[in-house]
């Protein structure tokens, strides 16, 4: 098995689990990411994503990248678990202790949160080994980091340590390893506190394209006001103002 799936009713943590290798991403685990995706698109819930071991994920599996050919590469096998993953109704959230490299950063660019420990290491050796960062960080990382930046990490190799990660927001925050799984729950405990729908909605509208705006802002919202959880919350809401003002 190289995937560990536990189960919450609000949230689920998928383990990378081939510690052998520092989980890195092979076939095997490219199929148990899209099972895994397949479960909470059915059931939305907050994803946390670790890996077992002295890595968050080193990379593609090296043995496999090097057999495979063009029609392997215009079939995005990474591209499009790490894409699938990034489309997940509600937010991800990646922990990352030691390296994410390669297709393993490409893997945390696709979540909408990192938290990292202080051995934490992101970056991009592609070009390297003789190819390019197809899986998302090409273009992903600039949104994330700005264009000089990704550059750099992109093109010249720079690989960025969890304070260097932190100063510019590709990390969250930074914990040390032993709190580093319930950092990942501290959030998921303040995402899951906010109205689901309004949440997935949130996340929709945040990663729609630009000329979809401001219409699709305006459907989002029409649904919302019709939900009795808006009416709930926003009663709540008025009840408490009213006693502390009393």
């Amino acid at each position: 098995m190289s995937l560990i799936v536990e189960e919450a009713a609000d949230r689920v943590v998928w383990r990378l689990d081939r510690p052998e290798v520092r989980n890195a991403i092979d076939r095997e685990l490219v199929a148990a990411l899209h099972e895994a995706c397949a479960a909470v698109e059915e059931e939305p819930r907050v994803v946390l994503l670790t890996g077992e071991g002295p890595a968050f994920a080193a990379g593609a599996d090296i043995a496999q990248l090097r057999e495979r050919r063009r029609d392997d590469a215009l079939r995005g096998i990474n591209s499009k678990i790490f894409d699938r993953i990034h489309r997940l109704p509600m937010p991800t959230i990646a922990l990352i202790d030691g390296y994410a490299l390669g297709g393993g950063a490409e893997l945390a660019y696709a979540c909408d949160f990192r938290i990292g420990t202080p051995s934490a290491r992101i970056g991009n050796p592609e070009t390297d080994l003789g190819i390019i960062a197809a899986a998302g960080a090409a273009w992903r990382l600039a949104e994330l980091v700005g264009e000089p930046l990704a550059k750099e990490i992109l093109l010249a190799g720079r690989v960025l340590t969890a304070d260097e990660a932190r100063a510019v927001h590709l990390l969250n925050d930074v914990v040390e390893p032993a709190d580093l799984l319930a950092a990942g729950h501290r959030l998921a405990d303040r995402i899951a506190a906010r109205a689901p729908l309004a949440t997935r909605l949130t996340k929709a509208v945040f990663h729609a394209p630009r000329g979809a705006h401001p219409f699709v802002d305006d459907v989002a919202q029409a649904i919302l006001f019709e939900t009795e959880e808006k009416r709930t919350r926003m009663t709540a809401f008025l009840e408490r103002r009213r006693e502390r003002n009393s």
